[in-house]
């Protein structure tokens, strides 16, 4: 059981990147469309590269979205409109009126004859205005063209007439006018013109609800379909364009072919070869972290971070191309290459961002179009996109990718319409959306840093600052040091630029790499400045134990400033496992009988495991050095510096760091012209 514990303690982080692994492979599997995939690809105005296609079933051809969408609009434009007519309103009026009249008082100026006229008149309007209806104001601007055909619903009947038969207010006072005569009215007739006025009400009104119900069974009543393919039929020759009625055959396959596909009894082996391909692409990206970026593939963190990165992408345009296909452009996937560029490196950047684009190509409609767009954006992004600390390259960069989306948009409608009179120009509205939501990248860089403990440009601009606390408290009390650590991170940052690493990365170590001997500044002799060396009251043991512990305080140091794991990698490896060698010279002097055991003298490393710590490791010997010659001249640098550099290299001090003969040549080409231009004597004037 101690065995089987103990192996699989061994073999953690193997362990690790399988569960991950599977993990992954599962989450993006299941993401993926429950659907089969036809096996043909085509797009409208392109030939037809197969063989003759014919019907291998029975299938209707299916209606496109335009169709249905115009055959709808025709519904809502062409359906009649239902008026509901309320007979209870013409009932009451009509008993209101007859009570009023009967109120009217007789007298010499009214006489029984004159009321009995007037009951006849305004018998007779009311009679006229609810012979069809009178529309209640709300409803006079529902139907636009006054001669259209609508339903009129009066009890449980309804009847068809023209909309311009229904009065209105102003129809229904020129019908009072008319019934009283022109002119000037007389008492009595007043007295009917208020009556009739207060008591004529609209009593049709527009049912809406009805309306739309009818409009809905229309539309629920649509065919989807406008034909039929018989088995054996040909659908298209060789080398047909598709258009038209072809396209429209071959849509209505590819749906009915997926939908059969996508049974039950085929579930799980669709399944398994979504699985297949997907462990495949992500099997390739271990591949490559484990053949050329290895301090990536041994460091689980790393490989969680790329690994969700990934998921994240896939997750969210999944989720758009569900919401709404016609947004699918809008997810930034430029962010993707960003993030990794910034970590780590462009080519991962590139074979990462291809990889997912690949598989997103599985999710997507017109996957071709898609990959090709999104690949080409990638390569743009990697290409440009760099020193994001800078406001103004990072603003030219997202344009420059925005530009790209949209020629290649541009490039791909014109191919399949044939003109450029089809382009959808809301696409260019989603390529500016994604170029905007790119800047998203800056603060996604930053919650990273922070979630996965990795270092940005960002960060090491911010920290190469020599005005902070840290080092502006080295300067103040070591400053010997900080002029020392200045002068080897101008080195190894032109000997990074030489070779392609990261040269922010290594001036940033360089800067922080001794502030270990603030602690004891004065046991180092670039802080010496009064001519008293304290090691002279020490035993070598003793005085080699202060100036290697100087790495072991460093360390602390940073812990405790909250220095990332990257720059205190520098702290920690740039003596590696070098001795002090002049004092275990002098304990040898000493003690001459006795065998001095070296590993005393020795830094407890770990050796560089970087080109960038193996760059700090060659820079700072080489500057410290370099202030022992007196007289300083071309040759003494030049064979100083190789003096010193061999001796790394026959230490083995840079086994680990990946780094090539050819690269560490150029480095020594660089320190020894620095240091030549640095201890270059000026001419001496004459007093």
């Amino acid at each position: 059981m101690n065995a089987f514990v103990n192996k699989i303690y061994r073999n953690n982080t193997i362990i690790y990147k399988v569960i991950l692994f599977l993990i992954t492979t599962i989450s993006i599997v299941y993401l993926f469309p429950k659907g089969g995939q036809f096996k043909y690809d085509f797009n409208n105005g392109q030939l037809w590269k197969y063989e003759n296609l014919y019907a291998t079933f029975d299938f209707a051809i299916q209606k496109t979205e335009e169709e249905i969408k115009l055959e709808k609009q025709e519904i809502n434009a062409n359906t009649k409109m239902y008026f509901l007519y309320d007979t209870i309103i013409v009932q009451q009026v009509k008993a209101t009126f007859n009570t009023r009249i009967n109120q009217i008082n007789i007298n010499d100026t009214l006489t029984i004859e004159n009321v009995k006229n007037f009951r006849d008149i305004g018998q007779k309007v009311i009679q006229s205005v609810y012979k069809f209806g009178y529309l209640e104001g709300v409803s006079e601007n529902i139907v636009s063209d006054k001669d259209e055909i609508i339903a009129l619903k009066k009890n449980n009947e309804v009847q068809d007439l023209l909309f311009k038969n229904l009065y209105t207010s102003k129809d229904v006072l020129a019908i009072i006018n008319a019934n009283l005569g022109d002119g000037t009215y007389s008492y009595g007739q007043k007295i009917l013109l208020d009556i009739l006025a207060g008591i004529i009400a609209p009593n049709v009104s527009f049912d809406k609800i009805f309306t739309d119900k009818v409009i809905d069974n229309e539309i629920e009543n649509i065919s989807y379909t406008k034909g039929k393919v018989s088995e054996g039929e040909l659908i298209i020759f060789k080398g047909d364009i598709v258009e038209g009625k072809k396209l429209a055959v071959l849509k209505s396959l590819k749906s009915e072919s997926e939908s059969k596909v996508w049974t039950d009894s085929n579930y799980n082996w669709i399944i398994f070869g979504y699985t297949i391909l997907v462990s495949l692409a992500l099997l390739m990206l271990l591949l490559f972290l484990h053949k050329y970026r290895t301090d990536i593939f041994e460091d689980n963190n790393k490989v969680t971070f790329i690994f969700f990165n990934v998921f994240a992408i896939i997750f969210i345009q999944t989720l758009v191309v569900k919401y709404n296909a016609d947004y699918l452009y809008v997810v930034p996937l430029s962010i993707l290459p960003i993030i990794i560029k910034a970590f780590f490196d462009a080519r991962l950047g590139l074979f990462t961002h291809v990889l997912t684009v690949l598989l997103l190509g599985y999710i997507v409609p017109d996957s071709f179009e898609f990959i090709y767009l999104h690949i080409i954006a990638g390569i743009v992004t990697i290409l440009t996109v760099s020193e994001l600390y800078n406001r103004a390259n990072v603003f030219i960069s997202v344009a420059q990718i925005t530009l790209i989306y949209m020629l290649t948009y541009f490039a791909f409608s014109i191919i399949k319409e044939g003109n450029a009179s089809q382009i959808n120009l809301d696409y260019f509205m989603l390529f500016a959306a994604n170029g905007l939501l790119s800047f998203l990248s800056i603060i996604l860089i930053y919650i990273y840093e922070k979630l996965f403990g990795l270092v940005s440009d960002v960060t090491l601009l911010e920290l190469s600052n020599t005005n902070t606390k840290l080092l502006r408290e080295l300067n103040e009390k070591a400053p010997g040091t900080f002029q020392h650590s200045m002068q080897v991170a101008n080195l190894a940052e032109a000997a990074a630029n030489e070779i392609g690493a990261n040269s922010m990365l290594v001036r940033t170590g360089a800067l922080y790499h001794d502030i270990g001997k603030m602690l004891n500044p004065m046991y180092f002799t670039e802080n010496q400045s009064t001519g008293v060396n304290p090691h002279n009251d020490l035993s070598p043991r003793d005085s080699s134990t202060i100036i290697t512990n100087h790495v072991i305080k460093g360390v602390e140091l940073a812990k405790k400033y909250n220095l990332p794991d990257r720059i205190i990698d520098f702290i920690r490896t740039h003596h590696g496992t070098s001795t002090t060698y002049y004092f275990y010279k002098k304990e040898q002097e000493l003690n001459p009988d006795t065998k001095v055991d070296v590993k005393k003298f020795q830094y407890k490393g770990p050796i560089p495991f970087s080109k960038e710590t193996a760059i700090l490791m060659m820079c700072d010997a080489a500057e410290a050095a370099s202030k022992s010659i007196k007289n300083p001249t071309a040759q003494s640098i030049s064979d100083l510096i190789d003096k010193i550099i061999n001796k790394q290299m026959s230490d083995n001090q840079f086994l680990n760091s990946d780094i090539t003969f050819r690269e560490i040549e150029i480095i020594k080409k660089v320190v020894k012209k620095k240091l030549m231009n640095i201890y270059h004597l000026r001419v001496e004037y004459p007093e």
